[in-house]
């Protein structure tokens, strides 16, 4: 007897597939064999009324009686039936059609804005990702393991922490594989302003160049994915680590064998808003992202770190592991799970992997430390392919996590726990790159190209050099050469030839000459300032000291090294020793430093223009003796040295009127609580060049482009102009007995030359530039002589001294010198100075016609004249001044 069925989950399918009009019919259901028993065989309709209630009978001795024929039922539903005939469609149709509907509904999620699981990325990531998936779900099921992957859902609303830390909540498996959808999302979606896929470009640019940083902005990161850029400076350690990830998928999508170059991706976060002092880091900052700059003062050789190791049991040959190390604490295992053995283990060398580790020490910047305080310094930790980023001297801004790690030599010293910090580096960037060609705009290229083009763009350089600081026009223009540089030469890399230019500034006590170096320190795209008194001969130029985390001898850089490639600064040159001052020779003309201390035989490179200033002896300078005599300075050093400026105190009470309105003016308008509206009414001061101005910013990129890009040859130079200055300076040089001109003196010419070129952007060093050059050079050799030789020496140089000054200029010069002589007159003979000195202008006629200068009514009716309260009186023929 069959047990009656109960109604349950397959009576309701078969009801609604009958109900449907599904046939339950089979072709072979004729042919099952009569009913014997006719007190079974009932009449249809009784059948049907007792399958309803009760249901098909699906097991037991009637099971049969469900395949039986019914008419009423076995029919097809016309609406739900497609009669119609259908080719087979072949694969390649088939795929075609199936791709069709795939980018159908794509299209439509993207203009609705729902978008369903599996849309989220491109079709291929489907083709190439789904067969895999599915096969390694099947090899899951068949091994019985459960698969995790599958449990985890989709999160939609990540900020929705439901109580967690950043840290715990970016920990679990849900947000996690959430966070890394939504970054390998933005990694291959995010499109710029101008329609370009940014990242994908970058990660091309990346595996061109064989590099293994990704770097990131975050203000862009911060557009797009507000939740990602919100967790990660409160959890970056995790964060980068899950971001590190997704970018390595998605290099590994584009670049499959990427793997073989770079088994790993480092995502690096750049311009990350906010920029921390050292000294502000606090316990809130703990475990962080931050960005803080300073100066690298050292750093250790690149170590070999342990990122995942290996043990071998020497007892029974297993080996253990693997072991994950971190930056915290060493992982150890505890016993052998082979023989028990409790160790000691010995690292398996073959196996065990390593990664690059360097610490650096960074220091604040020297003008970023408040008054009275002392510098504070931090560690830092540079992994992989940041290592060697940045040497002692640079100027860095550093993005990484700020660490901290358990010390217990403070613990002794302090006597409760305490535990030091330190930065693990993220991304590095230079203050120099900030500074370099690439960082210039095209608007800045534009701007600097049209600068260029103006005629008198060299006097406008010049004049634009320490705005702050009136007159001392020759000093401004060696400050300018020696800013642009000249052309440095190596043939055949044997015989080098420096390109930089150097200069001393040597004269009478506030004189700005201190003022001069500290606006080059404050131009110059890399500079180095020190001064005499404190610096010692290891302090510019290297020493050896212990290391004290590896205990091995390094070398230290200093100032010179630190400054190559840049300017070195020294103020207070006299106040140096003797012995000191000797170890810069080598650095002056050679450009490198040679070095043989503890067992370290080195040369460094020191390719840096060095300033300097110092004080005559006695603190005047006196006219009546010599430079050398002047100077406590010796002829080696000197000659080193291509430009001298001797500042002279010179008592002009006009001149000293108009300095005293221009520190005035000065004051006034700088003064912090100027608000704008008293330059208006101060008045404008008269300049002999009536030139505009540079701006100090476009002035910087315009130095910075130049001596990128523009490298002027010497093809077109004028030798025997050279030649024939070179000998009769010469012959001057032996008879007067000042400084002795050598052949430095003619490299000297050249690379002011290619200076002035490079200064007009000009690619060949034309007449104009050899002509300025000498004018120079003959300048700070006339300026050094005793007050009796530079007079005949001015004139028998005239035709060089003369090349692109203003005639206006030179007429005021002769003008002060006929004023200056007269005024010695009167105060010799009455003993007492005149207030109205009267001129005949038939004696300035003369001495103008000597330089070729015949017309003087321009000169009379100019401001410079006016200026200098002259005033010509054309009845009298007389040309008298009012002090």
């Amino acid at each position: 007897m069959a047990e009656p069925s109960s109604p349950g989950p397959f009576s309701d399918a078969t009801s609604h597939d009958r109900s449907i009009g599904v046939p339950s019919s089979s072709p072979g259901r004729s042919d099952l064999p009569p009913f014997e028993d006719e007190s079974e065989i009932r009449g249809e309709e009784e059948i049907v009324q007792e399958e309803d209630e009760e249901g098909e009978e699906l097991f037991g001795d009637g099971m049969e009686r469900d395949y039986r024929v019914i008419p009423e039922l076995d029919r097809y539903d016309a609406d739900h039936l497609d009669e119609e005939d259908y080719d087979s469609m072949a694969p390649d149709e088939r795929a075609e059609a199936e791709r069709l509907m795939r980018k159908r509904d794509r299209e439509e999620a993207i203009a609705t804005g729902r978008m369903r699981p599996g849309l989220l990325y491109e079709e291929s990531d489907e083709e190439d990702e789904r067969p895999t998936r599915r096969r390694r779900l099947a090899e899951r099921a068949a091994e019985g393991m459960e698969d995790d992957e599958e449990m985890i859902e989709s999160i939609e609303n990540l900020e929705d922490m439901k109580g967690h830390s950043v840290r715990e909540w970016v920990s679990m498996a849900g947000p996690r594989l959430e966070i890394y959808n939504r970054f390998k999302n933005f990694l291959r979606t995010f499109v710029d302003d101008k329609g370009h896929n940014l990242y994908r470009e970058k990660i091309r640019q990346m595996c061109e160049a064989n590099k293994e940083s990704l770097v990131i902005d975050y203000n862009i990161l911060a557009s797009q994915e507000q939740v990602l850029a919100y967790f990660l400076p409160e959890a970056p350690a995790e964060m980068l680590k899950i971001f590190d990830e997704a970018a390595k998928e998605v290099v590994l999508y584009m670049f499959p064998k990427y793997e073989q170059i770079a088994k790993e991706i480092h995502v690096r976060i750049a311009e990350l808003p906010l920029v921390e002092e050292l000294r502000s880091l606090r316990q809130l900052h703990l475990n962080q992202l931050i960005r803080t700059s300073g100066v690298v003062t050292s750093t250790t050789g690149i170590l070999p770190q342990l990122s995942m190791v290996k043990y071998n049991c020497p007892k029974c040959g297993f080996v253990l592991g693997p072991f994950y190390q971190n930056q915290n604490q060493e992982v150890r295992p505890g016993s052998c799970p082979e023989c028990q053995s409790g160790g000691p283990f010995e690292i398996n060398m073959e196996e065990t992997l390593y990664k690059n580790y360097q610490r650096i020490t960074i220091q604040e910047s020297p003008g970023k430390v408040a008054a009275g305080r002392l510098p504070r310094s931090k560690d830092a930790i540079l992994l992989a392919d940041l290592v060697d980023s940045a040497k002692p001297g640079d100027e860095i801004e550093l993005t990484g996590v700020y660490h901290n790690n358990y010390d217990g030599s403070l613990n002794t010293a302090n006597g409760f726990p305490v535990f030091a910090t330190v930065i693990q580096a993220n991304y590095i960037t230079k203050k120099d790159d900030k500074m370099a060609v690439g960082s210039l705009t095209d608007e800045d290229i534009k701007a600097i190209v049209a600068l260029s083009k103006d005629e008198r763009i060299g006097e406008r350089i010049f004049c634009s050099i320490a705005p702050s600081i009136y007159g001392h026009d020759d000093i401004k223009k060696g400050l300018a050469l020696a800013l642009f540089g000249g052309e440095p030469k190596n043939p055949g890399q044997k015989h080098k030839v420096r390109g930089d230019i150097n200069i001393l500034l040597c004269g009478d006590p506030g004189t700005a000459k201190s003022q001069f170096l500290k606006y080059v320190e404050k131009t110059a795209s890399r500079a180095v300032f020190t001064t005499g008194q404190g610096a010692s001969a290891v302090g510019l130029t290297a020493y050896v000291q212990r290391n004290p985390v590896s205990r091995e001898w390094t070398l230290e850089a200093g100032a010179l090294v630190l400054a190559d490639k840049g300017v070195c600064i020294i103020d207070e040159f006299d106040k140096m020793n003797d012995n000191d001052r000797t170890s810069i020779h080598e650095a002056m003309e050679q450009q490198s430093i040679s070095i043989s201390k503890a067992g370290i035989v080195t040369s460094l490179h020191a390719r840096c223009c060095i300033m300097a200033a110092s004080n005559p002896i006695g603190g005047r300078y006196n006219q009546s003796m010599t430079f050398s005599e002047n100077v406590d300075l010796t002829e080696p050093i000197l000659s080193r040295f291509d430009i001298l400026c001797v500042v002279r105190d010179i008592v002009d009470p006009v001149k000293d009127e108009m300095l005293a309105r221009f520190v005035t003016n000065s004051h006034i308008r700088h003064h912090p609580s100027n608000s704008g509206e008293l330059e208006e009414n101060l008045p404008e001061l008269p300049t002999t060049s009536g030139l505009e101005k540079i701006p100090q910013e476009l002035l910087k990129k315009y130095i910075i482009y130049a001596k990128e890009k523009v490298h002027p040859k010497l093809h077109r130079m004028d030798q025997d102009k050279v030649a024939k200055m070179y000998s009769e300076l010469r012959r001057e040089s032996m008879a007067t007995g000042s400084i002795p001109i050598t052949v430095r003196h003619i490299e000297s010419v050249i690379r002011m030359a290619e200076s002035h070129a490079r200064m007009h952007l000009r690619e060949y060093v034309n007449e104009d530039d050899v002509n300025m050059a000498i004018r120079i050079m003959l300048e700070s050799f006339i300026d050094t002589q005793k007050y009796s030789v530079m007079r005949s020496m001015r004139k028998n140089f005239a035709r060089y001294l003369s090349f692109r000054r203003d005639n206006n200029e030179l007429l005021l010069f002769i003008l002060k010198q006929l004023v200056t002589e007269q005024m010695t007159f009167y105060r010799t003979r009455y003993g007492s100075d005149q207030d109205v000195i009267e001129i005949s202008d038939k004696d300035l006629a003369d001495k103008a016609r000597q330089i070729n200068i015949h017309n003087l009514a321009q000169f009379f009716e100019s401001e410079i004249f006016k200026a200098h309260k002259f005033t010509h009186d054309s009845r009298r023929k007389l040309i008298i001044q009012t002090l």
